[in-house]
């Protein structure tokens, strides 16, 4: 069986990850996830448009590269691809449930479980740093074993509950929350914070004369 090429790095930060200071162990689940953007909200006068990093199989190859998650060789198989698109929606429905209640609900658990199938992993000793967790495959699979990965570390790190989907249904971004309590629902307070009690606010007072005037 082939091995994937050992000068796969599985850490290569994007601008957005650095910018909101995502760690480096969580960076590529944490783009991987955004690669959809869901953002559909006005902000200073300009309507944010919904956005797909991976249109295609040859897309998802090029945000591996882009990455070192990969080494460049073929574009992905068109079943490497939608396999890719499943993990993606899996990974996203599991952090949009709160942090405590992800491993109760087995209509979350369930359909990421059958979507990490196709990525295994083997554990491998890799000298002075003990042992760590390897893909199986290489190539594009390789690639999205690595992002399946990260998720286990960070879960057996207790860093993956820090990992959340913005609760603003207009927006759906994924976060890191750097909070001391971990207690974050909003991307960005100043953002979709403030819009989302802006609007309870308004709703809560929509009947009070001094608010119709």
């Amino acid at each position: 069986m082939s091995q994937p090429s050992k000068s796969i790095k599985w850490c290569s930060m994007s601008k957005e990850s650095r910018k909101f200071q995502v760690p480096d162990a969580l960076a590529n689940a944490y783009d991987f996830a955004n690669s959809l953007d869901l953002r559909h909200f006005t902000h200073h006068g300009v309507q944010h448009q919904r956005a797909e990093d991976l249109p295609d199989a040859a897309a998802l190859g090029d945000w591996m590269q882009q990455r070192r998650l990969i080494d460049r060789t073929a574009p992905p198989s068109q079943r490497t691809f939608e396999a890719a698109l499943q993990l993606r929606d899996a990974i996203r429905d599991y952090l949009k449930c709160d942090p405590a209640e992800r491993h109760r609900r087995a209509s979350v658990t369930a359909p990421l479980n059958k979507a990490m199938e196709p990525f295994a992993l083997r554990v491998a000793s890799i000298g002075k740093d003990g042992f760590a967790l390897m893909p199986v495959q290489a190539d594009a699979q390789a690639g999205l074993s690595a992002i399946v990965a990260e998720l286990y570390n960070a879960a057996a790190a207790g860093t993956l509950d820090r990992l959340k989907m913005c609760a603003a249904d207009e927006c759906q971004r994924v976060f890191f929350d750097r909070s001391k309590p971990g207690t974050r629902r909003w991307c960005q307070s100043t953002l979709c914070g403030n819009r989302e009690k802006t609007r309870t606010y308004r709703e809560r007072h929509k009947h009070d004369p001094e608010m119709e005037t």
